[in-house]
């Protein structure tokens, strides 16, 4: 369990934050960049929220958890010594991209065959959406060229990967199932 008795540490103020396993790192290195962007992606899902109902809303809740989970994935060096930890840290798993899979099957099924690509845009949830895909990609992007230093957690990059097709899917849902989706009109401004 986390306990937060006291916001602020000070222990930050030059510029630098701790890891997962006590490690300081420089708060604009490249693993701070890729667990701070799951955190903004997370905020903006929070948004999103605002305009979603039901099942919707309840899946957006699982994906908040889920990218508190791989923050904390992110966050925390030296997977090889995982096995030897007297706590071993929160590891992103296959189980939570399963799901991912499983839920754009579903929401997939009801949904007409694209013929063009999609503007971000229809419903303010699409909109929001559309916005959680963005970010999502930047964080995978940065998750991808931290593995290219160091050691991460593959299983953390296909969620981001997975989670973006999702946002992809959910927003077509949110724009009465493609109904209301914004189509790209190749040259109509020319």
């Amino acid at each position: 369990m986390v306990v937060l008795n006291k916001i602020y540490t000070r222990t930050g103020d030059k510029g630098d934050t701790a890891l997962g396993n006590g490690e300081r790192v420089a708060k604009h290195s490249a693993r701070v960049n890729a667990y701070g962007t799951s955190d903004e992606l997370n905020s903006f899902v929070g948004v999103a929220r605002l305009n979603a109902e039901g099942d919707m809303d309840a899946a957006l809740s699982r994906i908040q958890n889920d990218l508190f989970d791989l923050g904390a994935d992110l966050c925390r060096p030296d997977m090889e010594k995982d096995a030897d930890a007297d706590y071993p840290p929160l590891r992103v798993a296959q189980t939570q991209v399963d799901r991912l899979e499983s839920e754009i099957d579903t929401m997939n099924k009801d949904l007409a065959a694209l013929r063009s690509f999609i503007l971000p845009g229809g419903s303010a949830l699409a909109a929001n959406l559309h916005v959680c895909r963005t970010v999502a990609r930047r964080a995978e992007r940065l998750a991808t060229e931290l593995a290219m230093d160091t050691a991460i957690n593959t299983v953390a990059v296909t969620y981001l990967n997975r989670l973006s097709d999702w946002f992809f899917v959910a927003a077509r849902v949110a724009n009465d199932n493609g109904a209301d989706d914004v189509l790209w009109v190749p040259g109509a401004n020319r």
